[in-house]
């Protein structure tokens, strides 16, 4: 039986119709730090690619662990042609938290973690501890980098362990846009101080 939509075949025989778009994710790189200053996904560098293939792109973070306590994971972005990783960011952020022993929850706007038409690297998980068992994790969503037309949205949700004298779960949001028109084609990722210890980078393609 046929699943039909304003006139368009769907699916037919249990199979999607031929031309129907599935938004599939497709594995372009996988990066692997150790004792690293910085993770940098370079369009047509070492099979990268960041460009108008897909109409949006997702990194994933496994376990990104710090050398130095209480670090920040950041990145930036290059314009097509550009270099120092310093494009206009104007974003916004929040975070949640809980404590393992139920003593202590927050919902909160997270003023200092935003930019304003800044040009440093945006933090996307901020408190990262350096314990053995540690780390961050979590996605970011950047679309349609390719655009010579629109600003390049973002969208990052994160997940760590902060270790006070009981330990807490903290979820961070970020969200916000490079305000230039100019297709991007770079990618930086560090922590604010210190190495990435080890930890997992995945780029992933959508749509197109």
């Amino acid at each position: 039986m046929a699943v039909v939509s304003n006139g368009t075949t769907l699916i037919d025989a249990g199979a999607l119709a031929s031309g129907i778009a599935t938004g599939s994710m497709t594995l372009i790189k996988t990066l692997t730090a150790s004792s690293s200053a910085t993770l940098s996904f370079v369009d047509g560098a070492a099979s990268v690619v960041l460009d108008d293939t897909y109409d949006s792109y997702v990194f994933k973070f496994y376990n990104i662990h710090p050398a130095t306590d209480g670090a920040e994971l950041e990145f930036q972005a290059n314009a097509a042609g550009a270099s120092g990783f310093n494009e206009t960011i104007t974003s916004t952020s929040f975070e949640a938290n809980h404590k393992e022993d139920d003593g202590e929850t927050g919902l909160s706007y997270i003023a200092s973690g935003d930019q304003a038409q800044g040009t440093a690297f945006q933090g996307i998980q901020r408190n990262v501890y350096n314990a053995n068992d540690n780390g961050a994790s979590g996605t970011l969503h950047i679309y349609g980098i390719s655009s010579t037309t629109f600003v390049k949205y973002f969208m990052s949700d994160m997940q760590s362990q902060q270790l006070d004298t009981v330990g807490m779960s903290i979820n961070y949001i970020h969200s916000g846009y490079f305000n230039l028109t100019a297709a991007i084609d770079e990618f930086q990722f560090k922590f604010s101080t210190g190495n990435m210890d080890s930890g997992v980078i995945k780029l992933y393609g959508i749509g197109g």
